[in-house]
């Protein structure tokens, strides 16, 4: 089952105490997800979600705050290359009131017509936004898994409705953003800490320490690698420069011979023939007394400049 789904199923165990809230999480199913339908003159509204936990959820929500017992039922389909959805069927005879009520069906010089956006006067209480962003991501929203990537979504039907969840969401000092896709708008979040914030916002409390659980693992493996990595690029440095320095040393012995060096540079000589797999700073406590790692650096700048005199002395013989 993926994450999502999980996410959802805990979500659809949240029971609201208030009134207003049950309204509220009703109302941004409804407003997400639903789908009017006009016969006769008269409304039927629909519900459709692919989660048996989140249709279940609706049906006992919707029966405790208007009373109306909807319809479910199961459709297979192979259109949509799913084993079968659920619809939630709420008859004409409720559907209008419902409609009123969570703001979807309003009146306007006295005639009716379908708002576009969230009804503001749902949202007048913290827990009622919480609420409304639940039954909006219940009804649209998915998650990846955060194994994979840090991605949370929600399509809307409308510009105006993704610009007001995009607002509804970011009050809660979020950073929602949202694109056009195709016929579609949608809102996500990308930042791991910015969904983890979501998920609490929702009540979505054991898939968000889930979530964190995840992110600290990744954020370690990651460190680790960057320090292997950072290790073995070192280490590639410094055999590197102790080739580089072998040779230089090889070939004053063969040609001048390294008495012909200074004392000092002898003595790094010597250290470098003997320890080829010692570090800059391993090579500078070994010298007595010891010397700093840019002191001894230094010495071996002068090596390899004689070397490079001798390399350019032979080329012009």
């Amino acid at each position: 089952m993926s994450f999502s789904a999980t996410t959802k199923n805990e979500l659809s165990r949240i029971d609201p105490e208030k009134k207003c809230c049950k309204l509220a999480e009703i109302a941004g199913f409804v407003r997400i997800c639903g789908t009017i339908k006009l016969s006769g003159g008269k409304l039927t509204v629909i519900l459709l979600t692919e989660n048996p936990a989140v249709a279940r959820h609706l049906k006992k929500l919707i029966k405790n705050y208007f009373g109306v017992h909807a319809a479910l039922v199961i459709v297979k389909t192979a259109i949509l290359k799913k084993n079968h959805y659920y619809k939630l069927v709420i008859d004409a005879e409720n559907a209008e009131q419902i409609l009123r009520e969570t703001g979807i069906l309003m009146i306007r010089e006295g005639c009716n017509y379908i708002s576009d956006g969230i009804y503001s006067g749902l949202l007048r209480k913290k827990c009622c936004r919480r609420a409304y962003l639940r039954g909006v991501f219940l009804g649209a929203g998915t998650i990846s898994d955060p194994e994979k990537a840090y991605h949370l979504e929600i399509v809307c039907n409308s510009e105006i409705l993704c610009n007001d969840l995009k607002k509804l969401i970011n009050s809660f000092g979020l950073n929602a953003k949202s694109v056009k896709r195709k016929n579609s708008h949608v809102v996500y979040i990308k930042e791991a800490e910015q969904i983890i914030d979501f998920l609490n916002i929702l009540g979505a409390h054991s898939h968000l320490l889930n979530f964190e659980n995840i992110r600290i693992m990744k954020e370690l493996r990651n460190k680790t690698n960057r320090i292997n990595n950072c290790d073995s690029a070192n280490l590639d440095k410094t055999i590197n420069a102790s080739l580089r320095q072998v040779r230089d040393i090889r070939l004053i012995e063969q040609t001048r011979g390294l008495s012909s060096l200074s004392e000092k540079l002898q003595e790094a000589a010597k250290l470098r023939l003997g320890n080829p797999e010692a570090s800059l700073s391993e090579l500078a406590e070994m010298i007595n007394p010891p010397i700093g790692k840019s002191g001894l650096n230094h010495r071996y700048k002068k090596i390899e400049e004689i070397a490079e005199r001798i390399r350019f002395a032979q080329k012009t013989i």
